[in-house]
């Protein structure tokens, strides 16, 4: 399983609450692109319309030896093909608790491209704080121990 694009900033601003994983809608020059690794979740999520689920403002650069395709948009919105009970609830929680689709990672999975995103709740600049502070608590101390052998 390879992993081709990894959105960094997810754990970071958001707390992860489920996750879930879909199938990508792709032009055949987009999976070519995808697998070459260039890929980026910078800055995308996961939008509802109607009972479908699309993911937006994710983007994949133009694949070099697909020549000039006319009228490509590289941020274009692509569908999330998952079950229509999944698909429900998922509308329905984002809705009621208020709650975002964070995309996590594309990856590779026998020979199909997913995506894995999660259901998440936003974190609050002193949330995020106290990550920061847990993280470099964590280092100092595993550096005293490292020391200490």
């Amino acid at each position: 399983m390879k992993t081709f694009a990894i959105n960094k900033r997810a754990t970071f601003d958001y707390q992860l609450l489920e996750e879930f994983e879909a199938g990508l809608v792709l032009f055949g020059h987009e999976v070519k692109s995808v697998k070459n690794g260039h890929m980026s979740l910078k800055g995308a999520f996961v939008t509802s319309k109607g009972e479908e689920l699309y993911l937006t403002n994710s983007t994949i650069s133009l694949y070099k030896c697909a020549g000039k395709i006319a009228d490509y948009d590289p941020i274009r919105a692509r569908k999330l093909l998952l079950r229509k009970k999944q698909i429900k609830y998922l509308i329905g929680k984002k809705q009621a608790d208020g709650l975002t689709l964070v995309p996590i990672s594309v990856y590779n999975k026998e020979g199909l491209i997913k995506l894995n995103f999660s259901l998440a709740k936003g974190k609050k600049k002193i949330d995020k704080r106290e990550t920061i502070k847990k993280r470099e608590s964590t280092r100092n101390i595993e550096r005293i121990m490292k020391s200490r052998r």
